[in-house]
């Protein structure tokens, strides 16, 4: 199956180096590549690609505005859309998260990282790198804390350890070792997790492990 991607960049140099990426590989296709917010909802909408690469800083239209629109709470059919980031600068992109966003990239990752950040996305996943997720919510939640939601049903205490390994930047092999179960336990305590926390990914598992203090 063929991964349908937009691109929505302001930048003409990283539209055209992202497509020439992902272009090349078999399973991808590049769509569209547009250059302001307002053009990647449109034409998101008219051509429902798998994955949307969104700049978090664009003309019309921002990042976490485009987000919004496209997955935000209410969307009908929401997409899966992955936040391009330089990090250090763009603060914003905590809020795109909440907006409905999988996870982000930085712009400077790589053809690599690019490549299995689109392949996540495009299977429901959140990013690639969790340790670049854990350094990204550390470094937002320092000027404010945000207040964490109570979770539907009190998590046990080894879903807390689960959560804690999540939010520290453990993959699923990671958590099955340090806590000696199975990868099939690991993704059922997941799973529970999510359904407890009305979240939807890992992302914003660890979100929530650093707004309510399970971490710090």
């Amino acid at each position: 199956m063929t991964i349908r991607v937009l691109i929505a960049d302001d930048q003409q140099l990283v539209r055209t180096g992202f497509q020439m990426i992902l272009d090349a590989q078999p399973d991808m296709e590049v769509v569209a590549a547009v250059a302001d917010g307002a053009e990647a909802v449109s034409e998101a909408r008219r051509l429902r690609p798998d994955v949307c690469l969104l700049d978090i800083r664009m003309p019309k239209l921002d990042g976490i505005e485009v987000t919004r629109a496209l997955a935000g709470p209410g969307v009908e059919n929401p997409m899966r859309v992955v936040i391009v980031t330089t990090f250090d600068l763009d603060e914003y992109v905590y809020g795109a998260l909440r907006a409905g966003a999988l996870g982000f990239l930085l712009k400077d990752s790589g053809p690599t990282l690019l490549i299995e950040a689109v392949k996540a996305a495009a299977g429901g996943d959140s990013l690639v790198s969790p340790s670049v997720t854990v350094r990204l919510l550390q470094h937002l939640a320092q000027p404010k804390r945000r207040v964490a939601a109570p979770p539907n049903d009190p998590l046990t205490d080894r879903e807390l350890d689960v959560v804690r390994l999540v939010a520290r930047g453990r993959t699923n092999q990671e958590v099955a070792g340090e806590l000696f179960v199975s990868l099939s336990t690991v993704k059922t305590h997941l799973g529970s997790i999510q359904g407890k926390l009305r979240v939807r990914n890992r992302v914003e598992i660890a979100a929530w492990a650093w707004e309510s203090g399970v971490v710090s």
